[in-house]
């Protein structure tokens, strides 16, 4: 099985590169794509065209999966491919978000195979899954903040890593402007990432990703 898996930006990229060898092991084969942000909303028109430039993924995402599509179904017999779709929750109601994404899936034709994994509420709550890992990337984090932290919950979840990790905590990084977020972000993927045990973290959106990409991976 292949494995193309699209998120929304660079931290998400650098993490999934490090546990997709942990979760596939031997004989399968993946890529991670990312994105400079999910945007806000899927567009109106999912069959129209959008401008490939913005590299907005909720934008591109209906044009991505039809061309998927059509390049699995042509090869699909020689190779098994599979779609993974990794986005944020942010503020959205999660059975509303997944009902809209599987309607664009189910508007192709021919659809590719392909799951949608949806973290909640931001993909640095799949780090904060493996607080064991964030001690040994970090041997100094403020373990007071981790213990007070609920797994998949809506409480601003980067800002909770950094109150962790960096050095005047989330109000520091915050103030330092978006690029300083978005790199410390990808450091935080860098480090943490290589001492995740994927079986036992802790985040149920994390489990539900591992779960479905085993299933293909079984199937």
């Amino acid at each position: 099985m292949h494995f193309e898996i699209y998120v929304e930006d660079l931290s998400g990229k650098k993490a999934l590169e490090i546990l997709m060898p942990k979760i596939i092991g031997d004989g399968h084969t993946f890529e991670v794509f990312g994105y400079k942000g999910i945007g806000r909303k899927i567009p109106e028109n999912i069959m129209g065209q959008t401008d490939p430039s913005k590299r907005v993924l909720l934008d591109r995402l209906p044009q991505l999966l039809r061309g998927r599509g059509r390049s699995h179904a042509a090869y699909s017999t020689l190779y098994p491919a599979a779609v993974i779709v990794v986005c944020d929750l942010d503020d959205r109601c999660l059975k509303e978000f997944r009902q809209e994404l599987l309607a664009v899936l189910d508007a192709c034709n021919p659809k590719p195979e392909a799951r949608f994994c949806i973290a909640v509420e931001e993909c640095e709550a799949w780090l904060l899954g493996d607080m064991s890992a964030i001690k040994t990337a970090y041997p100094k984090v403020k373990v007071g903040v981790l213990r007070h932290y609920t797994q998949d919950s809506v409480c601003g979840t980067w800002e909770i890593l950094a109150d962790a990790v960096f050095e005047g905590g989330s109000k520091a990084l915050e103030s330092q402007g978006y690029p300083a977020i978005g790199i410390e972000k990808s450091l935080w993927a860098e480090n943490i990432a290589p001492h995740m045990d994927v079986d036992n973290n802790a985040s149920p959106s994390f489990q539900y990703f591992l779960k479905k990409i085993r299933e293909l991976v079984q199937d």
